[in-house]
């Protein structure tokens, strides 16, 4: 009777190396990365410091942009399969990612791919580019609504409509 304690720690003894079996499944922004380097033969820099930037870009943006995460690539120098870039982000990022957009150039030096995912009112995007011997991978959570909002603060129509405005040639409000 002293010794029921034991079978509970035999259980967990047993639970632990079945987890980390299990961990090789492993999904998400350090997936990607990992395969990347794994495939590749290659290392990333993570960017230092990447999480007082997200804080800080989440509440310059009043959270319209968090959750940042970055992965930089400097000398690229397998060739790149367009589709099995694409196949291996898509395994590795787990269910829910949907790619929105895939463009490679004709040589495939040039390739870029954006997947997006529904965070519930966020929507969260997962962005490889490889330009030449450097690849770029980025993850963001943004608040569309937030975006919607800003995206006149940077377009070209905008900028116009301002210089207009100040030279007396827009209309008044």
């Amino acid at each position: 009777m002293r010794h029921l304690w034991l079978i509970p720690i035999g259980f967990m003894a047993l639970a632990i190396p079945a987890a980390v079996l299990a961990g090789g499944s492993e999904t998400g922004f350090d997936a990607v990365v990992n395969s990347i380097e794994s495939r590749y033969h290659t290392h990333a820099t993570r960017i230092p410091f990447v999480g007082l930037i997200s804080m800080v870009s989440s509440h310059a943006t009043h959270k319209g942009v968090s959750g940042i995460h970055v992965a930089d690539f400097e000398s690229f120098t397998e060739d790149v399969d367009g589709q099995e870039l694409n196949n291996l982000v898509q395994q590795h990022l787990g269910p829910g990612w949907e790619r929105m957009i895939r463009e490679t150039s004709r040589k495939g030096h040039d390739q870029t791919l954006i997947f997006v995912h529904p965070e519930g009112a966020r929507m969260g995007m997962f962005i490889v580019d490889l330009d030449g011997h450097e690849m770029d991978v980025v993850q963001v959570s943004v608040d569309p609504d937030h975006l919607n909002q800003n995206i006149g603060h940077y377009s070209h129509h905008h900028d116009r409509d301002d210089d207009d405005n100040a030279s007396g040639k827009g209309e008044s409000n």
